[in-house]
């Protein structure tokens, strides 16, 4: 269980953060919505310890907050970042092989079945991550995630810029990872994905959570859309 609570965080001096609360349970999608500039990759990126950060963030009891991005990583908190971030020089197969964690559990995701179920890096595997497209990389980088075998899984915007055939199989991976008890974080822009995926939605707004509530409350509701998701 995720329990973050009054998370505060910026750049510098400039707070973008001004007490988040919010909580993932094992085996849970939760959406994380909002506008460019709402505050949604800085919520990651201080969940993960890549910026400084106040307040409280709690992973199966334990105090994450002030750890380095590392520790927070053994600890069980996997996390794509919006920027891919492959190493480019390495092959999409030893990109996966960083990724591994030993003694992972016995539901573990393998190399095995990530590469069969992206059939591109299967095909690429020798190839180095830099000539990938940019939805090659996205897949690398979900696959390296899920084979370091995470407990909660933060992904920044997975379908952005992706063919909607590997939206697709972007959505069922995520989908499979809470079948097999992951939480979930889904940093997401496109309201129609996240309806799809989610248990739970949050809305983000100014740094702060402006709605939390189902899908289906979501959808419904017209004046929270159009406040803080609509263009």
């Amino acid at each position: 269980m995720l329990t973050v609570r009054g998370l505060e965080a910026g750049y510098g001096v400039r707070p973008v953060l001004h007490g988040v609360d919010l909580d993932v349970a094992p085996g849970e999608i939760v959406a994380l919505l909002g506008r460019n500039g709402s505050g949604r990759s800085t919520t990651a990126k201080a969940l993960m310890g890549l910026l400084p950060a106040r307040g409280s963030v709690r992973w199966q009891g334990a105090e994450l907050l002030g750890q380095p991005a590392h520790e927070i990583a053994r600890a069980g908190l996997g996390y794509v970042p919006e920027s891919r971030d492959v190493f480019p020089t390495l092959s999409v197969a030893e990109n996966l092989r960083l990724g591994e964690r030993p003694r992972a559990g016995p539901g573990r995701w393998t190399t095995a079945e990530l590469l069969a179920r992206f059939p591109r890096l299967a095909e690429r595997a020798q190839a180095p991550a830099g000539v990938l497209s940019g939805g090659e990389q996205q897949m690398l980088t979900l696959a390296r995630t899920l084979v370091g075998d995470p407990g909660l899984l933060i992904v920044d915007e997975p379908t952005e810029g992706l063919a909607p055939q590997v939206v697709a199989q972007v959505a069922e991976l995520l989908a499979e990872a809470r079948r097999r008890g992951v939480g979930v974080l889904l940093v997401e822009q496109k309201l129609a994905i996240a309806l799809q995926l989610a248990d739970r939605c949050l809305v983000m707004g100014h740094g702060r959570i402006v709605f939390a509530g189902t899908p289906a409350a979501l959808a419904a509701d017209a004046g929270v859309r159009r406040e803080w998701l609509e263009v």
